[in-house]
C-alpha cells in the first residue's frame, strides 16, 4: 500500500486504499465518495481502476493525483488532511530520487544522507580555503618572502619558517642566505640576489602565487611551527612590523 507509483513515469499518485488507511475509512466508502466526486465532475482526472490482490482475491482500487486526493480527503474526513499532505510530501521526495535509491533500506538512506552532508561540508570547506588562498595570492606583493607572508598568518613562529622549509627540502641554506631547491624553483619560489648594507652579496627566495597558496595550505594543515603563545586559531591577520624574523 505504501509503494510509490508514478503516473506516466513522472508524477506520483496515491491509491484509494492508502487514503482509506490514512483516514481510517473503509475502502469501499472511499471508492464510493470518489465515484460521486467524479460524477459531479469535481475530480480533474477520470477514475481508472487498478487491480490488486488481497488474501488470494483480486480487487480494484483507484489512483489519484495530489489535488484530487486532497479533495477526496476533504469530503471524507477533513481532520486527516494534514496526514495526507505529509504522505504527499514523502511521495514527492521519493519521486525526486533516482530509481536505484527508492529501493534502499531506511538505514542505507540515512547513511547516504549523512555521507551527502559530509561531502557538502567538505566542498564548502574546500571552497573557503581556495577563496582564502586566492585572496592571499592575488594580493601578494612582488618580492614577498615566506617569512613576510607568514607574518600575515596568526601564530606562526617566524624564526622557524625558513629552517622548516630547509628541513623539508624546499629551500637550501647557503653562506649568503637561502635559495630554492631546484625542483621548486620558478614553481613555488623565485630567487633574488642583492647587496646588503656592507655591499656583501646576499640571496633570498620569494614566493610565487602558487607558492603562496601552497604555504597557506601548509599552515591550515598544521604543518608550520607555531609560537608557544599561539591561541589555537588559524586566521589571516597582520602582525606588528617590529616582530623579529629569521
Amino acid at each position: 500500500m505504501t509503494d510509490l507509483v508514478l503516473r506516466n513515469n513522472c508524477s506520483p499518485t496515491m491509491s484509494s486504499r492508502e487514503i482509506a488507511d490514512l483516514t481510517g475509512s473503509r475502502h469501499d466508502n472511499v471508492k464510493r465518495s470518489a465515484e460521486r466526486l467524479a460524477a459531479d465532475q469535481i475530480l480533474t482526472s477520470p477514475l481508472e481502476g487498478s487491480d490488486y490482490e488481497h488474501r488470494g482475491n483480486i480487487y480494484q482500487e483507484y489512483r489519484f493525483n495530489k489535488r484530487d486526493s486532497l479533495v477526496l480527503v476533504a469530503r471524507l474526513s477533513p481532520e486527516f488532511t494534514a496526514a495526507v499532505v505529509d504522505r504527499w510530501q514523502y511521495l514527492e521526495e521519493q519521486a525526486a530520487l533516482p530509481s536505484w535509491a527508492r529501493n534502499l533500506t531506511k538505514e542505507a538512506r540515512i547513511a547516504l544522507e549523512d555521507l551527502s552532508s559530509q561531502v557538502d561540508h567538505y566542498k564548502g570547506e574546500t571552497n573557503r580555503l581556495n577563496a582564502v588562498c586566492n585572496d592571499l595570492a592575488e594580493n601578494l606583493k612582488a618580492g614577498l618572502t615566506p617569512v613576510e607572508f607568514c607574518r600575515m598568518l596568526n601564530g606562526v613562529n617566524l624564526n622557524r619558517v625558513q629552517p622548516v622549509l630547509v628541513e623539508r627540502k624546499r629551500l637550501l641554506r647557503t653562506p649568503h642566505g637561502y635559495r630554492s631547491a631546484a625542483a621548486y624553483r620558478d614553481k613555488l619560489f623565485t630567487e633574488r640576489r642583492y647587496l646588503n648594507r656592507d655591499d656583501r652579496p646576499c640571496e633570498k627566495v620569494v614566493l610565487t602565487q602558487k607558492g603562496a597558496k601552497w604555504l597557506y595550505a601548509q599552515y591550515e594543515q598544521g604543518r608550520l611551527e607555531m609560537r608557544k603563545d599561539w591561541d589555537g586559531h588559524y586566521s589571516h591577520v597582520l602582525f606588528d612590523d617590529q616582530e623579529n624574523v629569521a
